[in-house]
C-alpha cells in the first residue's frame, strides 16, 4: 500500500455534493482504503466568468498502479457526468493524482508529483491539513511551496460538510 494524494474539485451541478460522492465512490476502489479528507474550500476557476471551484485532497492508501488509480479515478469522473471540452473548463468532477508515495512518475497520461500543484493553493493548503511535513519525491517540501503561495482567492468551508 501507498499513501496517494487524490484533489478533487468542481464547479458544475452541486459541487460540494459532487465531492462528497466522488469520496464515496474511491473508497469502493479495489485495494484502496479511503485514509483521510481535508475540509472543503471554495476557489475562484482559473479562466475568468466560470462558477466558482469547490475543492479538497483526500488521502488513499491503495496497492494499485498508477494507470490503473487513474483509471479508476477517470472512471469516477465519468460516472458523476465529466465531459471534456476545454482545458480547465467548468466541469461537474476533477480528480488529480497529486503525490504518489514516494514515486516520480513522467509518463504521457500522468504526471507525479502533479505538475502545477505549487502554483495552486486551492491544492496545498487542503494538502497541508493532511500532511504538513510532507516532502514530495522531488526534494520539495510542502512548507516550502507554502511559502512562495499565499492563501489567496481560497475560502475554508465550514466542517459540517
Amino acid at each position: 500500500m501507498e499513501r496517494v494524494y487524490i484533489g478533487l474539485g468542481s464547479n458544475l451541478t452541486e459541487p460540494a455534493e459532487q465531492l462528497r460522492n466522488a469520496i464515496k465512490a474511491m473508497a469502493q476502489l479495489p485495494d484502496t482504503q479511503l485514509a483521510a479528507v481535508s475540509s472543503f474550500y471554495i476557489s475562484d476557476s482559473l479562466l475568468p466568468g466560470q462558477p466558482r471551484y469547490t475543492n479538497a485532497v483526500a488521502a488513499l492508501d491503495s496497492a494499485l498502479a498508477p494507470l490503473a488509480l487513474l483509471d479508476g479515478l477517470q472512471g469516477i469522473e465519468l460516472d458523476q457526468g465529466r465531459e471534456r471540452h476545454e482545458r480547465w473548463g467548468p466541469r461537474t468532477l476533477d480528480l488529480d493524482i497529486l503525490i504518489f508515495g514516494e514515486r516520480l512518475i513522467d509518463e504521457p497520461r500522468l504526471k507525479v508529483p502533479h505538475y502545477h500543484m505549487q502554483a495552486r493553493a486551492f491544492v496545498l493548503y487542503p494538502l497541508a491539513e493532511l500532511a504538513p511535513d510532507l516532502q514530495l519525491a522531488d526534494g520539495r517540501t510542502l512548507e516550502q511551496l507554502l511559502a512562495a503561495c499565499p492563501f489567496e482567492g481560497l475560502e475554508r468551508l465550514p466542517a459540517s460538510l
